[in-house]
């Protein structure tokens, strides 16, 4: 996903554009027209590319630990 907001005075409007994960080379290419645009002088702001790994195996986010859970930082 590409991610950008348009700032239209004191207005904010956020947009997203979807691309598929074969879809690299658009989605930059997308996101190198929004920064031209933007050098331009058009009120956008925070463009950003943002991806989920298709095959994750995990929940995003942050899981309760059990008791028998010892991590320890190695270094200091």
């Amino acid at each position: 996903m590409v991610y950008w907001t348009v700032v239209d005075g004191a207005a904010t409007h956020a947009h997203a554009q979807g691309f598929d994960t074969a879809e690299m080379v658009p989605a930059m290419g997308f996101m190198e027209a929004l920064r031209k645009r933007q050098r331009d002088g058009e009120g956008i702001r925070f463009i950003t590319m943002c991806s989920e790994h298709p095959d994750v195996v995990g929940h995003p986010g942050v899981d309760v630990t059990g008791a028998d859970y010892n991590w320890k930082k190695r270094r200091s």
